[in-house]
């Protein structure tokens, strides 16, 4: 692992760990990286916003060029804006103490179950345990969630993606922070919260799901706090492979490794546990 220049940041001491995770995936992320020109979403129409509220792959890209490149390595350019971006959401985040983070398929349509059950969730959790909800920003299981908490009155937050012409967001925030980078924005995510809760999803949502396991396995996160699976339908298939494939086939894992998340589709349940968490600080 390459170290990074600690004059470079002047909050190493939060965003350390970040970087020494994420520098090699640094190539693979700008390679799939959206140029953006910023604009005021204020002036821009419903119709037009919705244009862009839509699952990831679906989303306007430019090819990553030679320039580019020669651009990731260029600490006059790209480094301090990712650093930039790391301080940025550490400054958003400390702003909204006590949240839950909601991660699901953006592809969920408003007709779908788990749509209704990430809804339900999020009301609940604003309603009886005073917590904010955060999300991706974007639709589907995102805008469940965000939905859900903001009927309720509450905070209701999006860690979106800046695009082209606008940013991608749903229409339920309370308050927002953009990100250039999906990788700066995808760590910001699993830093953010005292809980997680994970509704069914494509490669992204597994992506988030084993990073955060992964990061709390490892202990790179402080302290313990509940990752929650909802959509027993969904996870239960996932749970079978990881406990007989990945355990007792390969021991690739340690017993205790299992009960670091949880499947449940009770809500009363998922309020135990998030109200049973330590307050990160």
């Amino acid at each position: 692992m390459i170290a990074m220049p600690c004059v470079i940041f002047p909050f190493i001491h939060k965003i350390n760990y970040c970087m020494k995770i994420l520098y090699d995936k640094i190539f693979y992320c700008t390679t799939n990286h959206i140029y953006v020109q910023l604009s005021n979403m204020d002036n821009i129409q419903k119709d037009e916003r919705e244009q862009y509220n839509v699952p990831a792959t679906e989303l306007p890209k430019e090819p990553f060029s030679k320039k580019d490149f020669y651009q990731m390595h260029d600490n006059n350019g790209r480094i301090p804006r990712i650093a930039k971006e790391f301080q940025d959401g550490f400054n958003f985040i400390e702003k909204h103490q006590k949240t839950v983070t909601v991660f699901g398929s953006a592809r969920t349509d408003k007709n779908d179950p788990h749509y209704e059950h990430a809804r339900n969730i999020s009301e609940r959790i604003v309603k009886e345990l005073g917590y904010g909800v955060v999300t991706g920003g974007g639709p589907g299981i995102m805008e469940a969630a965000n939905e859900g908490a903001h009927e309720a009155g509450g905070i209701s937050l999006g860690l979106n993606i800046k695009l082209p012409k606008e940013q991608r967001t749903n229409a339920y925030l309370t308050d927002s922070q953009a990100f250039h980078y999906f990788f700066t924005r995808k760590m910001l995510l699993s830093f953010a919260a005292e809980a997680y809760l994970f509704f069914p999803g494509g490669f992204g949502t597994l992506d988030e799901l084993f990073e955060m396991l992964t990061l709390v396995q490892t202990k790179k996160i402080a302290g313990t706090m509940p990752i929650i699976l909802i959509g027993s339908d969904y996870w239960r298939q996932l749970d079978t492979f990881i406990t007989d494939i990945v355990y007792r086939d390969h021991h690739a894992i340690s017993p205790q490794d299992i009960d670091l998340y949880t499947i449940t589709d009770n809500d009363d349940t998922v309020l135990e546990l998030i109200k049973k968490a330590p307050i990160r600080t």
